[in-house]
């Protein structure tokens, strides 16, 4: 955070730290907080405050990654029928024994391909094996794992996957209800699962508001 530059901003990083946090942080728009700024005394224009996120946004976040703990070894994995531009996929989500969101991937099959390429998206990206691996009783999960390697205990008994199956059906009618809004849109356009509303936990189950507030407000 010491390395940001805010050379050639007009107003003090202490601003711009906290107009991007609001944003982040509260479900609110560019001209929301205009307006709170506005009250405090600060006029900056909604188009600034929009420079600002789109800035020092990735930044910020990339510093919270960094300070995140490191997720536990328990991992669980699932998958959900989504509809996306009018579209039958599958939503592949993974979260560790905590209810943290490893990744996600969506895949047009429900297969032993989708699987090993979750499971091995998840090792590139976590940079460890886990200890324990938690699935329902698809076959492709076991095809999947003698594939790649991981000796991990597989446990597939019954609703010990209730964590990621939770995750997978909040996540799915958050895209039933967004492919609804926009029945209009180009085939394969519209959504994607970074777009579709996500769960209030959904990355910053750890991340309490003091700890996120102090990381943007730091001086």
């Amino acid at each position: 955070m010491d390395s940001i530059s805010y050379a050639r901003h007009q107003f003090p990083p202490a601003i711009i730290r906290h107009a991007v946090w609001l944003y982040l942080r509260f479900t609110l728009s560019f001209r929301d907080v205009e307006e709170l700024l506005a009250e405090r005394g600060i006029e900056v224009s909604y188009e600034s405050v929009r420079r600002w996120v789109a800035k020092f946004g990735p930044i910020f976040a990339r510093e919270l990654r960094r300070r995140r703990p490191r997720p536990s070894s328990q991992w669980h994995l699932d998958e959900m029928a989504v509809q996306i531009g009018g579209k039958r996929l599958w939503l592949w989500p993974a979260v560790d024994s905590e209810g943290e969101v490893l990744d996600l991937l969506v895949q047009r099959r429900r297969d032993k391909a989708a699987a090993e390429k979750l499971m091995r998206k998840l090792l590139k990206k976590q940079g460890y094996a886990p200890t324990v691996l938690v699935t329902d009783k698809l076959r492709s999960y076991g095809a999947a794992r003698a594939a790649i390697g991981i000796t991990a205990r597989h446990d597939q008994s019954l609703r010990a996957n209730n964590r990621a199956s939770l995750f997978g059906r909040l996540r799915s009618s958050a895209f039933r209800r967004s492919d609804r809004q926009s029945s209009n849109c180009p085939t394969g356009s519209c959504f994607s699962p970074e777009s579709a509303p996500r769960p209030l936990h959904d990355g910053v189950r750890r991340m309490r508001r003091n700890d996120l507030k102090s990381v943007l407000l730091r001086p």
